[in-house]
């Protein structure tokens, strides 16, 4: 699987370590940036990741920030994008089932590393249900 991997200066180390274990699970992760701790502006980061989701280069994206908020909201900005924060593990699973999330986001400055990558799992093995929740995500795409 490919998957997008964007952060900013806040969420650079966690994204190293995301890469690191998504690697060795046997995924092909793009790394769009941020390549150190230097201040960056988030947006930029968010907006390449997305990019590469909504274009079908990668097929989910994941997103490491402060809060995990303004990442989001900023792929959100993306036409074809759903990015929900994975604040716990069953709203991981719920943002797959009912929304068809393809981006997920986290905030290394409230989040443990070790259940950011629970939730990764969780995410990337969650199937979109469809049926009732279909008509919903056709909606948010208007």
């Amino acid at each position: 699987m490919k998957i997008s991997l964007g952060s900013d200066h806040a969420g650079y180390a966690y994204k190293e370590e995301i890469k690191k274990y998504l690697e060795s699970k046997g995924h092909e992760v793009i790394d769009v940036g941020t390549h150190s701790t230097d201040s960056c502006d988030y947006p930029i980061f968010a907006h390449e990741a997305a990019k590469k989701v909504a274009d079908g280069t990668a097929e989910y994206g994941v997103l490491v920030c402060s809060s995990g908020e303004g990442i989001m909201i900023a792929a959100n900005k993306n036409k074809g994008i759903r990015a929900g924060l994975a604040y716990n593990d069953d709203v991981a699973r719920l943002m797959r089932q009912h929304n068809n999330a393809n981006m997920i986001a986290f905030g290394a400055s409230f989040m443990d590393l070790k259940d950011v990558l629970k939730r990764i799992d969780i995410f990337l093995s969650t199937p979109f249900e469809g049926g009732r929740h279909e008509r919903r995500v056709g909606e948010i795409e208007k």
